[in-house]
């Protein structure tokens, strides 16, 4: 993958947030891979760009925020970098919330025990909805966050779609606008 030096994700705990080594140990079917990075380039497109991985392989997790009332309801959305989710459409109607946006920086990392810029689908807080995009299960090899900007984690896209609260969606993304 790239010029990313994997390595057993079990055997390397220290790369991953503690919710995340958990996670990993609790699904050895993942076959999960780790490659420690430069911190300063967990943002996808840096990534991507230093360690020669093509964003058509590379899996961002936002977190989202819907409401409804007085209730609030979190997902973790998984899409290729070279998509966005569509949280007001597909990704408000699944959380059956009123209004739904992007859950600010603070919030999800208080709420996943994760960095901001390494937040993954795995080793999520348990009762939240996954939505994993279709086009992300079909990559054989996908990198995703580990939990911490200074690694990242490679696994069969496949893979997330066995995750606890996992959902596939054909329609969850879509190509970005024109810039």
């Amino acid at each position: 993958m790239g010029t990313l030096e994997l390595h057993p994700a079990v055997e390397r705990p220290d790369l991953l947030a503690p919710s995340v080594a958990v996670a990993v140990s609790a699904y050895p079917g993942l076959d999960a891979q780790v490659a420690e990075i430069d911190p300063e380039l967990a943002d996808t497109a840096a990534f991507c760009e230093r360690y020669v991985v093509g964003l058509d392989v590379s899996a961002n997790c936002v977190v989202v925020l819907g409401r409804r009332g007085g209730e609030s309801r979190f997902a973790a959305c998984v899409v290729l970098a070279t998509t966005r989710a569509d949280v007001n459409g597909v990704v408000r109607r699944r959380l059956d919330a009123r209004r739904a946006s992007f859950a600010p920086m603070d919030v999800a990392v208080a709420e996943t025990g994760m960095e901001y810029g390494g937040i993954t689908p795995l080793g999520l807080p348990p009762g939240w909805s996954l939505l994993v995009d279709a086009r992300v299960v079909d990559v054989p090899l996908v990198v995703v966050g580990s939990g911490l900007r200074r690694s990242k984690v490679v696994l069969p896209g496949a893979a997330l779609a066995l995750l606890p609260g996992a959902e596939v969606l054909a329609d969850l993304a879509a190509a970005p606008p024109p810039s």
